[in-house]
């Protein structure tokens, strides 16, 4: 980043900061190590904010390194897109690696722990295992395998490299202890077979090393001083460092954990929104319905923004839940001096306004931004014909509706003082048209002080107005229900009014909108101008979020 931000005390930065004192460590290394087989979601912000800021703040380095060591799931495009995402969030990495590059180093790192009998080759399949590994009560058993001779698991190792045995016909095992109270330290496997292409390396490799193996070593091959993960890896940190100090690494990382984000009304393990992708709950990893870091930046969502919620939530090892409300208050805060104001109609109902001259079009003064003045002027299109929502207008309406009614005054945003004076309706008793009558005294910034009205409405012109896509959203996933006489799966729960898309229109001054423009539309909110479904012809703008919300700060 080009400019250094502070952030947050929090107890990973306390324990960084005191390393450098004490002399434990001279520069500070972090990382962001995401395996490549899926997008990034904003709990991945929460990481990315830490890593890399952290190690900015304190005048280090951080590494953006995919840990691609499973590549039935892995992809090159998610590999595109992890590196899009940290850019767009407005961090540059120090190093750009991949766990692949470092496959021969692990591989002799696997045979020296089979010369030290830390490791052999076990032939028992998966179920053997799983059920040879015990309980949380209940020691486990050792592998019939575990005591073969290192000569021989070396043998079978080098034949398992060379692709001579099918997948899952043997496994190399860390030999540690099958009694421990921590299950991941029972004799865990090291590496598979997997006769599967690789992404980065194609078919050089039919055996790979599992994550808990791979990742310390990676970390110590590059340096990372503090390897930051989150509360889930709290019991693999005994594996963790069992491997860095039984393969003898040169170089020696510590692992410390935080407890990730997690978000009401959301879901955000990475099988359930691909399971989503992959079934057209969602039309994309980046569908704006998504929590991930390309679908809030296709809903509007800045990178200035996430990047203050992050910080603002803070870093603890305490699990808790935060309230989407306080993302969208960021988002708010970020847009409201930036956003130029529009007004766009949604829902249209054609109004006549019957004493303005036919056929004229005058030109009126609208600030691009109240807020922010020095964003200056727009000019739109008033004229005999325009269009209100269909929200504003209520034929028999409730007492304290200031809106427009039969006989009822309101002010056009931008405008003049409108009076509805007849209902026009199809044969099946629908409204279709009003036909209203306005005060040429009335103009907006005239200083006109005659009376008040109390409902202020926008509208368009309706001659020149340009036909635009509305995108509403809700909460893609539903609350549990605790009344639920059957378990729910969150498939159960998925919402199926968490999209609705209306055509309406907006001011002929947006025209020339370019993908992921960002406007306030008068009453309506943030929306953000769809990257993949705006046309020429017409813009599709994605509602970022309400003008106002009912959380506390």
């Amino acid at each position: 980043m080009e400019n250094k931000t502070n952030i947050n005390t929090n107890f990973i930065k306390s324990i960084v900061t005191d390393d450098l004192k004490e002399g434990r460590v001279n520069s500070v290394v972090t990382r962001f190590p995401p395996e490549p087989n899926g997008y990034l979601h904003i709990g991945h912000a929460k990481s990315i904010c830490l890593n890399f800021e952290l190690a900015d703040e304190l005048g280090g380095k951080t590494n953006l390194r995919f840990d691609d060591t499973n590549p039935i799931k892995e992809d090159a495009e998610f590999v595109r897109s992890i590196k899009e995402d940290v850019e767009w969030l407005g961090f540059e990495w120090d190093g750009l690696f991949f766990a692949s590059d470092y496959f021969d180093f692990m591989y002799e790192k696997a045979r020296l722990l089979i010369r030290k009998g830390k490791a052999y080759v076990c032939q028992l399949n998966a179920d053997e295992i799983r059920e040879s590994r015990g309980t949380l009560t209940q020691p486990g058993k050792e592998s019939p395998y575990r005591n073969r001779p290192e000569e021989e698991s070396l043998d079978l190792f080098d034949r398992m490299r060379k692709g001579e045995f099918k997948d899952g016909e043997m496994v190399l095992r860390a030999k540690i202890d099958m009694s421990s109270p921590n299950i991941n330290l029972r004799d865990p496997i090291l590496y598979r077979i997997s006769h599967t292409h690789h992404h980065n390396t194609g078919d050089t490799w039919c055996i790979y090393p599992m994550y808990a193996f791979a990742h310390p070593l990676e970390d110590a091959h590059e340096g990372v001083t503090h390897s930051i993960c989150t509360l889930e890896f709290e019991d693999q940190r005994p594996l963790y460092d069992w491997v860095i100090q039984e393969c003898e690494t040169e170089h020696v990382p510590h692992q410390y954990e935080f407890a990730k984000l997690k978000l009401t009304d959301t879901i955000m393990g990475k099988r359930y929104l691909k399971q989503m992708v992959d079934e057209g709950v969602v039309d994309g990893w980046d569908d704006p319905r998504m929590p991930t870091v390309s679908g809030l930046r296709r809903r509007g969502f800045t990178p200035e923004s996430i990047r203050n919620f992050c910080r603002e939530i803070g870093v603890t090892k305490s699990d808790s839940t935060v309230d989407v409300k306080y993302l969208e208050h960021f988002i708010r805060e970020d847009l409201k001096l930036k956003a130029p104001r529009t007004m766009g109609v949604l829902k249209p109902l054609k109004v006549v306004i019957t004493n303005y001259p036919e056929g004229q079009v005058e030109m009126l003064d609208a600030e691009i931004n109240s807020e922010n003045p020095e964003m200056g002027i727009r000019q739109i299109p008033f004229s005999r014909e325009i269009y209100i929502e269909q929200d504003d207008f209520m034929e028999n309406p409730p007492s304290k509706y200031f809106r427009l009614f039969p006989g009822n005054e309101v002010r056009l945003k931008h405008a003049y003082f409108i009076k509805c004076e007849e209902v026009i309706k199809d044969e099946a008793g629908s409204v279709i048209e009003l036909r209203c009558t306005y005060d040429p005294e009335t103009k907006s910034g005239s200083g006109f002080t005659g009376r008040k009205v109390k409902g202020t409405i926008h509208w368009v012109e309706a001659t020149k107005a340009l036909p635009a896509e509305f995108r509403l959203y809700e909460p893609l996933v539903l609350p549990k229900q605790e009344d639920a006489e059957e378990e729910q799966s969150f498939l159960d729960r998925i919402n199926p009014n968490s999209l609705e898309v209306v055509q309406g229109f907006v001011e002929p001054n947006m025209k020339d909108v370019a993908p992921n423009d960002k406007f306030q539309f008068f009453r309506h909110g943030y929306f953000n101008v769809d990257s993949k479904a705006t046309t020429e012809e017409k813009p599709v703008f994605n509602q970022t979020v309400s003008l106002k919300s009912s959380f506390v700060i």
